[in-house]
Parts: C-alpha cells; structure tokens; sequence
C-alpha cells in the first residue's frame, strides 16, 4: 500500500487506456480484451502485495467479470448488424459454459504459467491461420454435426476459461476453418463470449472462496470488484465503436488485423518467460 504516488497516477492511467482498448478490441475482433486486461490486473494486485500464488487466478477471475457487459454491447452491436449465426449460439450455447465450469476448477490449483503457456499456443496458431491461411486451409464446406460441434464448444469454453478471454478467438478460428465470413465469425464470437464470461465469473469467484484469506479487500473468490468497477464501464462504452469499425473494414484486412493483434499478444506472454 506504500506504492508512490506517481506510480499510482499511472497506473490508473494505464486502467483507463486498457479500458478504451479493451472495447475497441472487443467490438473489432468479437474478443473480450482479456489479453489486454490480464497484464494491467498482474501489475495492479502486484503493487498492492497479493500474493504470487493467487495473483494470475484473481487476474484471469477479474478479467472474467470485467468483459460480461463488453461482450454483451460488443454481441447487440454486430447482432443489429444481422451478422450472428443463431444455430450456431444454440449448438454452443451448454457445451461452452461446461468446459468453462471444469477450466475454472482447474485453474484455480494450477501454477500461473498454464495460463500464459496455454494462451500463446491457442494465439500463435490462430495469427497463423489467419496470417498465411489460404483457402484450402479448412475442415469442411459446412459446419460439423451435433458431436463434433458439442466437442467444440466444450474446448473453446475450456481454453477461455484457463486464459482469462471471452473465447471469441476461438470461435472465430473454427468458424472461418468451416468456410464461415470472418464477418460472420466475428459477430457469433460476440455472443458466444456472453456465457462464457457470465459462467466463468461465477466459477472464479466460487474456484476462490477457499482461499479468500489471501485476497484484497473487496474480492469475492478470484474476482476482485476494484478491477472490475475500474475497467468494466469504460471497456463497455468503447465496445460499439470497434463494431463499427469492423464492418466498415475489407474481409483480408480484419484478418491481417486480427492475426497481427494475437501475434502480438503471445510475443506478450512469451517475452514474460525470459523475465522482460
């Protein structure tokens, strides 16, 4: 708590940019902007002496609840727009939320590294998809049956839930495989985040009960309320213009955009190994 005051100043100062580019993000990429939020979150409790063995839980668990109401602008925006594809929200709709509850029990004992290592192999191959994918690059003309797509969504919910994320990478990785529009994929990934972020929340703040001794105050489990009263209205009022942005952009051009972001994001995580 004995922080300086300056360094106080620019912390809250990061907060509100991460804030606005949270949004953006989210409405641009139908992605929560858990990858911006998570290092922001790390930086924060670390000034305020939480302790290394719940720090990466409490970020992952906050970043969880700070993107609900992004994901939720972020999915009206694109879905006024008439680009979500409804069969594909009810097909995941249990299997998402499923995968989320099971990645939420397992984060909340597994060391902080599965977070970052888990992250920087769904994003590396992601931005590798969408960076030098061609056509030919794909699953099926149209999407799989009931099993395999429940199979889907149980694993996007799984990995949302251990890197901190809405999942809207995910979606938008196996939809485009399917020959689906990017502009399409986007806009689904958007709505699909909504139960992620809403059963992920839940299941961090649950995963962290036991060990609610080692939280700052006005945590509830691995959630913290500061971070999330700090970042959640700005990223949420910023979402709709990265919407707009979206569909005013070139199919190639959102996915040169999209793969460069996520590359960008592992190089993150990846330099945080070697200690920079």
């Amino acid at each position: 708590m004995g922080a300086p005051i300056g360094e106080l100043f620019a912390l809250a100062g990061g907060i509100v940019v991460a804030g606005v580019v949270t949004g953006i993000l989210a409405g641009l990429f139908g992605i929560g902007g858990g990858a911006v939020i998570v290092p922001v979150l790390y930086e924060l409790f670390g000034l305020f002496g939480v302790a290394a063995a719940v720090r990466m839980q409490l970020c992952v668990g906050t970043s969880l609840a700070i993107i609900v109401p992004t994901t939720i602008r972020s999915y009206r925006a694109h879905k006024a727009r008439g680009f979500v594809i409804s069969e594909v929200m009810r097909a995941w709709m249990i299997p998402t939320m499923a995968g989320v509850a099971l990645g939420s029990v397992i984060a909340a004992f597994a060391p902080g590294g599965v977070f970052e290592i888990a992250f920087v192999i769904f994003a590396l191959s992601m931005s590798a998809k969408l960076l030098f994918g061609r056509a030919s690059w794909q699953l099926g003309e149209e999407l799989p049956g009931r099993a395999l797509m429940r199979l889907y969504g149980f694993l996007i919910g799984l990995g949302s839930s251990l890197m901190g994320i809405a999942g809207g990478s995910l979606v938008a990785l196996v939809l485009t495989l399917y020959r689906k529009p990017i502009h399409n994929a986007v806009a689904t990934a958007a709505g699909v985040g909504v139960p992620i972020t809403l059963a992920g929340a839940l299941g961090y703040a649950l995963a962290g009960l036991p060990r609610q001794s080692s939280m700052p105050p006005f945590s509830v489990g691995f959630v913290s309320a500061i971070g999330v009263l700090l970042i959640a209205p700005i990223s949420s009022w910023a979402a709709p213009f990265g919407a707009r942005l979206a569909h005013a952009m070139p199919r190639r051009r959102l996915e040169v955009a999209f793969g460069f972001f996520l590359l960008a994001a592992a190089a993150r995580f990846i330099a945080g190994f070697f200690g920079y």
